[in-house]
């Protein structure tokens, strides 16, 4: 773990089975698996302040992954009868990946719907990419969503996160999206301390403004996510909070969910045990499905703050 994180929550999350009082440490089974996410390589056409994962023009530690392997998870998720039902993609920016639009054709060819969390910018709005996305919509009506990264309804607040001119150009995608017909639902981020009614109007008032067909009032079409700040100090989750917290561990991204990156250098793709965790080692669990059928540690703060007490999930 970084200095930063071990500052911040001195002698926690150092052992996957207590917490730093003693106390058994909360672990999640993967229960029902509703999602398998691929990284698609940690390349971005731009550079967030507060990016999760690190995700810029440069940074290719995960490299892009192949149409081919995501077609080996496929046969996987038949072999091991995990009962998905959507195929996710995230970044970086999935539309630098050069074979974005045929690991969604293989997806949704699978008989899955598809996720595609983008930042609806120039990646996205290159010709083939635009062809292709009108393509899969027409050929699979109702099966692909994409979920763009809008900051704040606020164009000021959204431009101080991802760059100054962001926001009109994610609204000019956004445009697009909608024009051509094709699902979209948005990400925000709550760290303004707008309340979630206050972040629900101002996005409803935008969608409206622009006519997109997206519902600001449901969290999984307007998803909120808390900010993952490793600087703060969270408490450990231990088996007795799922009773204090009235809390189902089934609930959890990890109940649901395993991510696919191909790290730099490696011969194959890794399988994850959490989205948010692409460079904690602890969390890489194999390189097979079979593997990653085992259960999770809440042995880190962002398993804390944002899955536990955040309540955030990221296919909502």
């Amino acid at each position: 773990m970084d200095d930063h994180i071990i500052i911040a929550n001195k002698n926690k999350f150092s052992n996957q089975n207590i917490t730093a009082k003693g106390e058994e440490r909360a672990r999640v089974a993967l229960t029902h698996p509703e999602t398998l996410w691929f990284n698609t390589g940690t390349l971005c056409n731009i550079e967030c302040v507060n990016c999760y994962i690190d995700s810029s023009p440069t940074n290719d530690a995960l490299v892009y992954i192949t149409a081919d392997e995501v077609s080996y998870y496929l046969k996987q998720l038949i072999t091991r009868n995990w009962q998905v039902r959507e195929i996710g993609f995230t970044g970086g920016e999935p539309f630098m990946n050069p074979e974005m639009i045929e690991m969604a054709r293989r997806g949704l060819a699978a008989g899955y719907e598809v996720l595609i969390l983008t930042n609806a910018m120039l990646p996205m709005m290159r010709k083939h990419m635009r062809y292709g996305l009108t393509e899969l919509n027409t050929a699979y009506p109702g099966k692909l969503t994409l979920r763009i990264s809008l900051d704040h309804f606020n164009e000021e607040q959204h431009d101080t996160e991802r760059g100054k001119g962001a926001f009109q150009k994610t609204l000019a995608g956004m445009n697009w999206l909608s024009d051509a017909g094709i699902q979209m639902a948005v990400a925000g981020r709550t760290i303004w301390g707008d309340t979630d009614s206050a972040s629900r109007t101002g996005y409803s008032a935008l969608f409206a403004e622009h006519g997109y067909d997206i519902d600001a009032q449901n969290p999984a079409a307007t998803v909120l996510f808390p900010e993952l700040d490793e600087t703060v100090e969270v408490p450990e989750i231990t088996t007795a909070c799922w009773g204090i917290l009235n809390k189902d561990p089934s609930s959890l991204m990890c109940a649901s969910s395993r991510m696919v990156v191909k790290r730099k250098g490696a011969n194959k793709p890794a399988v994850l045990a959490c989205t948010l965790l692409a460079y904690a080692p602890e969390f890489e669990l194999g390189t097979s499905l079979q593997e990653a059928e085992t259960d999770v540690a809440l042995n880190h703060p962002h398993c804390a703050k944002f899955c536990v007490l955040g309540g955030a999930s990221c296919s909502g």
